[in-house]
């Protein structure tokens, strides 16, 4: 099977939930590394000839639209990643309407073409927050990835469905795919992205991806454009927090090109286009909870 590729494309003062992290109104006062680090993950998937989801941060797109643009130009597709990264379960439906709007707003007229996905910053859709598909498909969004299917410190939905799927909302129907778990002694952990992706050995991460496609899910790969900075300035955190943001930053770029070259990589658009009828045959109603039976 098919496997996805994505970017999460924000600056190294966009971590979450730190008392250090800078307000919306002091970023543009910021030293910004984006420019720089996004554009090295675009040279190493020109020269692998692989094409990825870049999931726009909107204040981004806003104050780097060459960015979008060149990502555009080079076949990436664009999706958001909203604008002012705040977590689903902060906002208000009406603010969160606001946000997603803004930044799909901002996409669409830089690169003059319909973004379809969307990514919540840390994966933040949780059992208290399903009136976000219905937004989204509001919005005119066709598929998101933002539920993380186990417990995590951003809410998570521990018994959420694993595989890819569709949310049936009042405005339409929305493909959800999962940020991608495997069950290990009864437990689901995540091998594939962000601080996951750098802290395991490259040969769990290749085995674990195996795993999980042979129960015919896709893997779902994420990193961010600070990860493959090591000397990127850094943010005051407690000791737990600095090990998950800033472990193994010097080891993404050598598994990045190790998966590159072992895996069949897609974008989420590319790969909806192939096993979008698979995806169909699961549906789940947005008055629910978006859980079922662990595969």
């Amino acid at each position: 099977m098919n496997n996805i590729l994505s970017v999460d494309v924000e600056d190294w003062f966009h971590i979450l939930e730190l008392d250090s992290t800078p307000d919306l109104n002091q970023w543009e006062h910021m030293e910004s590394a984006v420019d720089k680090n996004f554009g090295i993950l675009l040279d190493e998937f020109d020269h692998a000839n692989v094409k990825v989801t870049c999931f726009f941060l909107g204040w981004v797109a806003e104050h780097h639209p060459a960015l979008v643009r060149e990502a555009h130009r080079r076949g990436h597709e664009i999706a958001s990643h909203g604008y002012a990264h705040r977590l689903i379960y902060t906002q208000s439906p009406q603010e969160f309407s606001q946000d997603i709007r803004k930044s799909k707003i901002i996409l669409e007229d830089l690169i003059g073409q319909p973004v379809k996905g969307y990514r919540a910053p840390g994966f933040s859709i949780t059992k208290d927050t399903p009136w976000a598909f219905d937004l989204l498909a509001k919005a005119g969004y066709q598929y998101d990835s933002s539920v993380f299917p186990a417990s995590r410190g951003h809410g998570g939905i521990k018994d959420a469905e694993m595989r890819p799927y569709k949310v049936i909302t009042p405005h339409g129907g929305l493909i959800e795919f999962p940020v991608t778990v495997a069950p290990i002694l009864r437990k689901r952990m995540c091998f594939f992205g962000g601080g996951y992706l750098r802290l395991f050995p490259y040969f769990i991460i290749r085995y674990m991806s195996k795993v999980v496609n042979k129960k015919n899910r896709p893997v779902i790969f994420y990193l961010h454009p600070r990860e493959v900075d090591p000397h990127h300035p850094r943010l005051a955190m407690g000791v737990a927090r600095r090990f998950k943001s800033y472990i193994n930053l010097g080891s993404t770029l050598p598994k990045l090109r190790r998966l590159i070259q072992d895996q069949k990589l897609l974008t989420f658009r590319d790969w909806l286009t192939i096993y979008s009828h698979d995806v169909l045959e699961s549906e789940i109603h947005d008055d629910l909870s978006p859980v079922g039976s662990p595969n």
